[in-house]
């Protein structure tokens, strides 16, 4: 049956069935990001890797094409996911690109925005996966663009135009793009909806050469990708239909949005604000929208926990709920690993209580994260790249899920994907083995629920979902003292990075051994609610509980930690 949509005018925007009840609060939620292609295929019998059996030999051109992963293998995986602790899943882009390119498997270069890929499945699909995820308490985000559509259409002469800033005005239209030779546009040809078949909604400026350059990161496209004029109304009100049409279909929990630094922040609002209300009438009362934003923290909080004004107007609009937190990835990694002063963590959170009136709530805007599909400021390389200590994994995972924000892990990180190469596929191998497995082989699958990250992970996050102060709570770093009397914040790698999240009564100490070698150091806690004599009780190891003690005018407790060993330590009752 063709159930193939040509035009928004059509769309129904009533919710197929009963809605699914948004989460009342996203810092309860713990986000797992896949790409589709690079999941699960939905294959019988592929063996588990064994690092003494696994071939490892594969073409490194794999990496750029198509792999065969698909919305069937997500479901079968679900259990996998909700025993990791993850009650969030985000989806790589699931609209049909353009066939005849194999390179698009990372679904950014949309051809139908109204079709998911054939190559990932179908709309019952997707349907079918967000029904098989509310049943296990998950929600589903689906990664989604604005501003640009695939390459659809070419230049004049099919040749690479690039930005001109002295430019008069757009470049000229080329031609649409079309895979067959029969008179009219057929299913694969051009680009739907058909609203967006009109040569002037585009910019046509070119591709991107400086990146930095505000203007033409807005103007420009982003590489073959064809850039939108978002701020004409009928395309954005296009595209807002567009994505309500998902939501009432498939029932979608929240939105991230793609390349938001490449938008103008007033239509990113419009769009922002059209999709709340939408939700809010349908019953989705939290529905989650957030963005990518490259940028540091004076940049972000201009889209984020305030409203943008929109031009020519007296009206504000709401925009991102959350933004995803590049200012922490920027540093995270160098921490954990012992090569860049903690103190920069500190400084990170403090600029919170300068930027927001409640800098305990901060952590609300944020989706935090250590690995992703694009590797921005170390290309391209994993967390675990080259890196011969895995608890190193646990711990900065485990301090994503103790810390301010709510927490993302990137696929294949609780399997110790090491991926690191000259382009971004090195980053994105696949946990079925495909022709593009982890740590360089083909044909073997990567789903161990016995993995010792895995398991660590699970620990921490079951942890989480138990203790409200690890989620709401303010958060406080401590000072560590090796010899129980000069006491101060940790300069280096060889040191226990320790902080408190403090929610009404309760403080919960998290203590982080960044040496590879044991510590045991004394840190201190809050005096008025860690009181001395109290003993505090490890909640990975009820068997350990520490006293605490009165040195000078701080109370603090003296925690012994193997080497990359993490705790986290609350009063007994």
């Amino acid at each position: 049956m063709n159930d193939r949509v040509e035009s928004v005018n059509g769309l129904d925007f009533t919710p197929r069935g009963d809605v699914f009840r948004s989460p009342q609060d996203w810092r309860d939620l713990f986000i797992y990001f896949l790409m589709v292609d690079r999941f699960d295929n939905n294959q019988e019998n592929i063996p588990p890797y064994n690092p003494g059996a696994a071939s490892t030999v594969r073409d490194p051109g794999e990496g750029k094409r198509f792999q065969g992963g698909n919305l069937r293998g997500i479901i079968r995986r679900l259990d996998y996911l909700r025993g990791l602790g993850v009650n969030a899943l985000w989806l790589s882009p699931v609209f049909k690109n353009r066939m005849e390119q194999n390179d698009t498997y990372h679904g950014y270069g949309i051809q139908d925005f109204l079709q998911v890929d054939p190559r990932f499945g179908n709309k019952e699909d997707l349907r079918d996966l967000v029904r098989e995820a509310h049943g296990r308490d998950m929600v589903v985000i689906l990664d989604i663009i604005l501003n640009h559509t695939g390459d659809n259409w070419a230049y004049p002469g099919d040749r690479p135009y690039y930005y001109w800033k002295e430019a008069p005005g757009p470049f000229e239209f080329g031609f649409w793009r079309e895979t067959d030779p029969e008179e009219g546009f057929q299913q694969h040809d051009a680009v739907r909806p058909v609203e967006l078949r009109h040569p002037e909604i585009y910019k046509r400026r070119g591709q991107i050469r400086n990146w930095y350059d505000p203007e033409e990161a807005i103007h420009g496209d982003f590489l073959s990708l064809k850039e939108l004029d978002i701020n004409k109304p009928d395309v954005l009100d296009t595209l807002i239909k567009v994505y309500k049409y998902w939501i009432a279909f498939a029932d979608v929990d929240g939105f991230r949005i793609d390349t938001v630094k490449h938008m103008e922040s007033s239509s990113t609002a419009i769009f922002c604000n059209a999709i709340r209300e939408y939700a809010e009438r349908i019953g989705k009362h939290h529905f989650f929208i957030f963005g990518e934003i490259v940028a540091d923290d004076l940049t972000i909080q201009q889209y984020i926990g305030r409203n943008s004004r929109i031009p020519g107007t007296n009206e504000r609009f709401p925009s991102l709920d959350a933004a995803l937190d590049f200012p922490l990835y920027f540093i995270l990694e160098e921490v954990i690993k012992g090569f860049l002063n903690p103190s920069h963590l500190r400084e990170r959170y403090e600029r919170f209580r300068n930027l927001y009136a409640d800098h305990g709530e901060a952590g609300r805007y944020f989706v935090t994260f250590l690995d992703n599909h694009d590797q921005m400021s170390r290309p391209y390389r994993r967390f675990m790249h080259q890196n011969p200590f895995p608890d190193q994994g646990v711990l900065a995972v485990g301090y994503l899920l103790t810390t301010q924000g709510v927490p993302c892990i990137y696929y294949g990180t609780e399997q110790g994907f090491d991926g690191g190469g000259n382009h971004d596929s090195y980053v994105r191998e696949c946990m079925f083995g495909g022709k593009w497995g982890a740590f360089e082989t083909t044909g073997h699958q990567f789903f161990n629920p016995e993995h010792p990250i895995y398991t660590g992970i699970s620990r921490i996050a079951a942890i989480r979902q138990r203790e409200a102060a690890l989620r709401y709570g303010r958060q406080y770093f401590r000072e560590i003292s090796g010899n129980g009397a000069e006491f101060g914040y940790p300069l280096d790698g060889k040191s226990t990075l320790a902080y408190s999240r403090i929610l009404d009564t309760t403080e919960i100490l998290v203590a982080l051994n960044l040496d590879t070698g044991p510590r045991n150091d004394f840190i201190t806690v809050d005096a008025g609610l860690t009181r001395e004599g109290r003993r505090m009780v490890s909640l990975l190891d009820p068997r350990r509980s520490f006293e605490v003690e009165r040195i000078g005018s701080r109370n603090a407790v003296q925690v012994n930690l193997k080497g990359h060993e993490m705790d986290l330590l609350k009063c007994e009752p």
